[in-house]
């Protein structure tokens, strides 16, 4: 993703100096984007950043490669429920490295509200009909369905429910985002009042934008997923991948990311122990509340995403 950690200036001058690896990035605006430049551009890329949920159709498609972390000295203090995740290992090989985890969660325009609402109901509110800002994607958006209508995002049995809320939100909304651009700009010119985002795109709209946004994780629950690296197959500078893996998960960076710009929260436990002990990231997102509420993302089979893409194509029309 751009403006997304891995292509900070300070960040890649950073990385070359210290070790004389050239840094070209490269960009997508959505996980199937990026599966298929790895697809069809063997051997032109040697790190890839994957949604942990999407690292299965990347491990079946044989696109990644397993990883030596003998070779990454920061992969030890990467939380243990993270670094073992099933998602980013098979058959006793890793295929990802935890990097940042977070939220797709809610964030609102500071100037619509007087205090912060504390359920999801709030974009179904009349009052933000035409003002609200939903992320363009097909999965997820079945999955704030799901968790609107009190069920698993993971295992949902009742679509029609889904499609009924759905269906229900659609005049509220003003337009759909793909990128942090689309909707900082959004908020800027004060056209919309809510809308799912993720938690390290509000902590940067604030922080380094200085735009008038909050994050809200909705008493009902919020998505969660996380976010690794992985080396594609056919990578041509194995160690300068290992390289770069290693430097994006080190405490020093996380922390002076953190700081300048804004970020999620890191996968590595001494990146977030470094933070002061009222940092967001630390007190709000490492709470035992918060993480009752929210799910992380499973992987989805391509029957369920067809199903999913069907059902957001035919919402959408209704979009005007």
């Amino acid at each position: 993703w751009k403006g997304y950690g891995a292509d900070e200036p300070w960040a890649v001058a950073n990385f070359e100096k210290a070790t004389g690896f050239k840094v070209v990035n490269d960009f997508f605006n959505s996980e199937q984007e990026m599966l298929t430049k790895i697809r069809t551009n063997p051997g032109l890329y040697d790190v890839v950043m994957i949604n942990a949920a999407f690292n299965d159709q990347a491990m079946a498609g044989k696109l990644i490669q397993p990883i030596d972390v003998s070779k990454l000295s920061n992969y030890a203090d990467i939380a243990k429920d993270k670094a073992g995740s099933p998602m980013l290992n098979h058959d006793g090989k890793v295929y990802g490295v935890p990097w940042v985890w977070g939220l797709t969660a809610l964030a609102i325009n500071e100037k619509s509200f007087e205090k912060p609402p504390t359920s999801i109901a709030e974009m179904w509110d009349p009052a933000h009909k035409g003002r609200v800002i939903i992320r363009d994607d097909a999965v997820e958006a079945v999955q704030f369905g799901a968790i609107a209508s009190g069920q698993n995002i993971n295992d949902i049995k009742d679509m029609d429910a889904v499609k009924a809320k759905l269906t229900s939100l659609m005049p509220q909304i003003k337009t759909f985002w793909s990128s942090e651009n689309d909707w900082n700009q959004m908020v800027a010119s004060n056209q919309i009042d809510i809308g799912t985002y993720w938690s390290g795109s509000a902590d940067r709209a604030k922080t380094h934008f200085k735009l008038p946004v909050s994050l809200v994780i909705p008493q009902e629950g919020a998505v969660a997923w996380l976010d690794a690296f992985s080396i594609p197959v056919g990578s041509k500078n194995v160690a300068g991948a290992e390289a770069f893996i290693n430097y994006m998960i080190d405490p020093k960076f996380y922390v002076e990311w953190v700081t300048k710009v804004g970020a999620p929260v890191s996968a590595n436990t001494k990146a977030v122990d470094a933070l002061p002990e009222d940092a967001f990231n630390r007190k709000v997102m490492g709470s035992p509340d918060v993480a009752k509420r929210i799910q992380f993302q499973a992987p989805v089979t391509d029957e369920q995403r067809e199903k999913y893409l069907a059902l957001w194509q035919e919402l959408k029309v209704n979009v005007k």
